[in-house]
């Protein structure tokens, strides 16, 4: 009896660390559709329905707007003044005017780090190209804004502060940013993802609630980082180092 219970539960733990061991393979992007040398990955097509159904969220949410806020539109409020303080606590009130830049990053990131409460959908943060895809767009905004606020020259001329011989060093800053925001984002939400998968493969009945709770929480700290980092880059262009 006891051999067979223990040959039981064997069974069982043999079965849940197979589970866990093709989390890995479940997370990694594949190929949906090739035309030609074009290759259509799932990570595209995720992409695309979310941001379908996002900007039609926002037209239903957005298109019976009242003076005195209530319901969903006290909420959507809150969401702009939370980035506002994002944008106050790097920039200034004076950078206000750059909410469509770190407010869409901040609710397109959360909404896309969030996306896996839609069945048989994995984030698009999880895969690397997505991540750098938001980073490098954001570091050429960032350059364009600091060209439009001090012109070329001004805006070549901040390379050498505080001291001209700080030019290479802030040269090389510069590149760095893309890299560090893709990294930064794609590992903490790729190991979230894998931490959660594991954990849902080993504790199917244990692990749902608070695992599911962490990741909200991770993901929306994973778009504050983002934003707030993209605000302070804003700053440097546009204020200096």
């Amino acid at each position: 009896m006891g051999a067979v219970l223990g040959g039981k539960l064997q069974a069982i733990l043999d079965a849940r660390i197979a589970e866990a061991t093709n989390v890995l393979n479940h997370l990694l992007r594949h190929d949906v559709l090739v035309i030609g040398p074009v290759e259509i990955t799932s990570t595209v097509v995720n992409t695309w329905f979310i941001m379908i159904v996002f900007f039609i969220a926002v037209f239903l949410l957005t298109r019976r707007l009242e003076e005195r806020p209530r319901g969903v539109q006290l909420f959507l409020e809150m969401v702009i003044e939370f980035c506002y303080s994002i944008i106050d606590g790097t920039i200034g009130r004076s950078g206000r005017k750059y909410l469509p830049v770190v407010g869409a990053l901040f609710v397109f990131i959360v909404v896309l780090n969030l996306s896996w409460f839609i069945p048989g959908m994995l984030p698009p943060t999880i895969d690397i190209m997505t991540t750098m895809a938001l980073a490098v767009s954001t570091i050429i905004i960032v350059q364009i804004v600091g060209i439009r606020e001090k012109g070329l020259r001004g805006y070549l001329r901040h390379f050498g502060q505080p001291i001209v011989f700080m030019a290479p060093m802030n040269i090389i800053e510069e590149l760095v940013k893309p890299f560090s925001l893709t990294i930064r984002l794609f590992c903490n939400m790729f190991g979230e993802e894998m931490a959660v998968g594991i954990f849902f493969a080993l504790l199917p009945l244990v692990a749902p609630v608070p695992i599911m709770a962490l990741g909200i929480l991770m993901g929306i700290i994973q778009a504050y980082i983002f934003s707030v980092l993209a605000a302070s880059y804003l700053a440097t262009a546009t204020k200096g180092h």
